[in-house]
């Protein structure tokens, strides 16, 4: 498998993790400084989106796919932008599909792909 097809491989794992509350796969995946900018702007830890994950402050119930873009590698660095329709529950919000774009940002260590930084907006 390419070092591309293992980016995205990861990009499309984290996906179906959210939407499972699979906080172990999470864990695995996120860098421990790992953090995810909101479309508001407000910038979360990995340990606090995990926990609103966990305690359904953020639901997510689907997650449909619809293109990645723009994937760059650069040595032991990787980016891409994902971009879903993800059907959630944030912070009490009523459900509805967003139409989510994900700038990802990645790290190679000790030969495996993870997850640093993450900046949502929409499309």
């Amino acid at each position: 498998m390419t070092d591309e097809q293992k980016i995205i491989e990861l990009y499309r794992k984290e996906n179906e993790a959210m939407v499972n509350k699979d906080i172990t796969t999470l864990n695995e995946i996120l860098t421990p400084t790992m953090e995810l900018t909101h479309m508001t702007g407000y910038v979360q830890s990995k340990m606090e989106w995990i926990d609103q994950i966990q305690n359904e402050q953020m639901k997510y119930y689907s997650s449909k796919e619809d293109e990645i873009e723009g994937i760059e590698i650069n040595g032991n660095k990787a980016s891409l932008i994902g971009k879903n329709q993800v059907k959630a529950s944030i912070w009490g919000s009523s459900v509805s599909t967003w139409k989510l774009q994900m700038k990802m940002y990645f790290a190679k260590e000790n030969g495996k792909w993870l997850i640093t930084k993450q900046v949502a907006s929409t499309y």
